[in-house]
């Protein structure tokens, strides 16, 4: 199994995991966690405990039924699988439970304030990046006692320029919002551009106050025996596509 960690945030448990140590199979085959896909249960049940012991081990693995939004919820007391709530991220400052975001291209970005022990997990997919979840995570961050300007963030593994190309349609989207937006843009084919996903969550953060913010640099659709990808089970054909955590915790 592979954890990738943020220097930045040394000392909280936190992990970005990817494909490899799970017991799933076939185009799903590794650490899939996933429960959206058409997986076997019981093998996304035991890669989801391999996962979360392999972050906080005892810890409850709390997660969110993502759509794609802004929506943040304030986890007070650990919740099941079966009962998770709607929205794209999460904060606490109670020991015990893990934070957990799946992704498969989309940005999972992790947040700690060490000194107030308040932490976050984000799901930052184009649409919900764009809408502003992860200001929406520091804001309830901050009603827990943390302060923008000890946040720390890392960005894991997602989607890069290289990988992710899109339409002017998609262009206009993001400039209309903010002509500097454009900058996050690099020119391709006629009528088409590549979309630089973890330079623009890493602005949003900076603008937000975060002083520290890592970007771990690693491209989940250029490195398929490492993680999994949404786009690049879709250019294959595949009938399905796995999805990897990414989780942070408080200790005990």
């Amino acid at each position: 199994m592979e954890v990738v960690r943020a220097d930045a945030l040394s000392g909280v448990p936190h992990g970005f995991l990817g494909r490899r140590g799970g017991v799933s199979q076939g185009v799903v085959a590794g650490l899939n966690v996933g429960l959206g896909s058409a997986d076997d249960p019981v093998a996304v049940a035991e890669n989801r405990r391999r996962a979360g012991d392999a972050v906080l081990p005892g810890a409850a693995l709390c997660g969110l039924f993502q759509i794609h939004s802004a929506s943040v919820v304030r986890v007070l007391t650990a919740f099941r699988d079966d009962d998770r709530p709607r929205g794209d991220a999460m904060v606490t400052d109670r020991p015990g439970i893990l934070l957990g975001i799946v992704t498969a291209d989309c940005a999972p970005v992790l947040f700690a304030d060490m000194a107030a022990g308040v932490i976050g997990a984000a799901h930052a997919g184009w649409k919900g990046a764009l809408d502003g979840v992860t200001d929406a995570t520091i804001a309830q961050m901050e009603t827990l006692g943390a302060q923008a300007g000890r946040i720390v963030a890392a960005i894991g593994p997602c989607i890069a320029r290289a990988s992710y190309e899109v339409d002017m349609t998609f262009v206009e989207r993001f400039a209309a919002a903010d002509p500097a937006n454009e900058r996050f843009f690099a020119e391709n084919r006629p009528g088409h551009a590549r979309f630089d996903l973890e330079a623009y969550v890493a602005a949003r953060l900076a603008a937000a106050g975060v002083r520290r913010v890592e970007a771990l640099g690693l491209d989940t659709c250029a490195e398929p025996d490492r993680f999994f990808s949404y786009r690049r089970a879709t250019q294959r054909g595949e009938a399905d596509y796995g999805r990897q955590l990414s989780a942070i915790g408080l200790a005990g």
